[in-house]
């Protein structure tokens, strides 16, 4: 079986406390969008996963992939299969795409051997790969809070609008993201601007980790910049970075500027 994991973007990224497990607490919508990976199972004789496109780092024994089969199988008389994860949403750069691939793994392995696994029982295994993870199994529209995997419906509908999403080939660890937030509680919440029309977003609806990382990383702003002067009703970073979006009325033409960056665009 074969399926496809996209990607997904924040509207405005509030951190709100430390917790005292080292974790932080946030306000955020996530938003799925349609740069995906394609990820195929199939039943095999052994076990075995392997991967094309982007070069994935670390041991492909640890990829969370592989790690959601494990998850399923310490509960399931799960036959061994073959995966292949062909990446194209770049690692590492605030849209999800990791966390993505594990949630639609569980999925497909819920759906390829009939396991009847809800809702919320696929979330708990998603939850335990990591903290997007269980966005991705209803991937729809969330409003998110704690460590970003409780979720409150939100009526937030942008279809008719595009996107374009410019992520500029640089890595930012999520260590490096943190290291100078300063956690605050905000005036107002993060739902209330995201109800009102898309037109005052800019003046606000934030993601924090601008404040944190544009002074360091100035082409981030840049884009950010250059996406408005393009057009675009909103832009922002998305996640710890480091993919800048702008959200357009009309397909967006993409600056010259760009043609180094990894690129996609489409309608949400």
């Amino acid at each position: 079986m074969l399926t496809f994991p996209n990607a997904k973007i924040n509207l405005g990224l509030l951190i709100t406390e430390k917790r005292t497990d080292g974790f932080h607490n946030l306000q955020s919508c996530f938003y799925p969008v349609g740069w995906t990976d394609m990820l195929e199972v199939i039943s095999a004789e052994n076990f075995s996963f392997s991967s094309s496109g982007l070069p994935i780092p670390g041991n492909a024994s640890t990829n969370l992939c592989v790690r959601a089969y494990e998850l399923v199988k310490a509960d399931f008389d799960l036959p061994p299969v073959q995966m292949h994860l062909h990446k194209i949403v770049p690692i590492g750069a605030g849209l999800g795409g990791g966390s993505a691939d594990a949630a639609f793994a569980l999925k497909l392995l819920n759906e390829q051997f009939t396991l009847g696994l809800s809702v919320s029982h696929l979330q708990a295994y998603a939850r335990k790969l990591g903290s997007d993870c269980a966005f991705f199994i209803e991937n729809k529209p969330a409003y998110c809070l704690e460590k970003g995997d409780v979720f409150e419906e939100i009526a937030l509908d942008l279809s008719g609008y595009y996107i374009l999403l410019v992520y500029p080939n640089l890595a930012i660890s999520t260590a490096e993201a943190y290291a100078n937030i300063r956690p605050r509680k905000p005036e107002q919440s993060l739902r209330k601007h995201l109800q009102e029309p898309i037109e005052t977003w800019r003046q606000t609806v934030h993601n924090d980790f601008e404040t944190s990382l544009f002074p360091g990383y100035p082409v981030l702003s840049e884009i950010k910049q250059q996406l408005y002067d393009s057009g675009a009703v909103y832009a922002s970073m998305s996640g710890s970075g480091s993919t800048v979006y702008g959200i357009f009325n009309a397909p967006p033409l993409v600056p010259n500027q760009f043609s180094d960056y990894n690129v996609w665009q489409g309608r949400l």
